[in-house]
């Protein structure tokens, strides 16, 4: 088992200045961050694009996390997604492009996503979490409130799966050189 010997961040006084949801969100993506490099660090590149059991690859992971998060901020920000974040949303999935040397820019879309998630997220004012948007081609009804909770949910969900699927990984490929 993977562990950190730091408390988890919701536990370590950061993010004071801001109100308990977005301070709440912040912390779930730091933790989602540091959980990932964590669990990651042992990884092989070709492990990155495996299936085990069927599971979704932790390259998926790695790109819908930041990419959620940035389709997520954009509704609670008032707006509808562009033709480039719904191509990017289809992509998702689809590993045949990827290679050893494009793993690095996959992790560096991660983090760099994580980053801009949480500018976003400080600039949305505590004013608007009653504020009710739409989502998506349906216009359903949220509050911006609502998504910046699902941020940190969905997010978590996914670093979950990406923890996972290592564990599955190193169980069924021990020491695999």
């Amino acid at each position: 088992m993977q562990t950190s010997t730091l408390p988890e961040p919701w536990l370590r006084n950061t993010h004071n200045e801001l109100d308990s949801i977005r301070r709440g969100v912040l912390h779930a993506l730091d933790l989602c961050g540091e959980d990932t490099t964590l669990w990651c660090k042992s990884v092989r590149d070709d492990q990155l694009l495996e299936r085990p059991a069927g599971l979704a690859p932790i390259v998926f992971h790695l790109r819908h996390i930041p990419r959620s998060l940035d389709r997520l901020l954009t509704y609670a920000e008032g707006r509808q997604l562009s033709p480039a974040q719904l191509d990017a949303l289809n992509g998702e999935l689809d590993t045949s492009g990827l290679h050893h040397r494009s793993i690095p820019d996959v992790f560096d879309e991660f983090r760099s996503g994580l980053r801009r998630a949480a500018d976003r997220i400080r600039a949305i004012s505590p004013d608007r979490f009653h504020e009710f948007v739409v989502i998506g081609k349906k216009q359903l009804p949220a509050t911006v409130g609502g998504i910046l909770v699902h941020c940190a949910d969905h997010t978590q969900r996914h670093t979950g799966q990406i923890i996972t699927t290592v564990q599955v990984l190193q169980f069924t490929q021990p020491d695999r050189e």
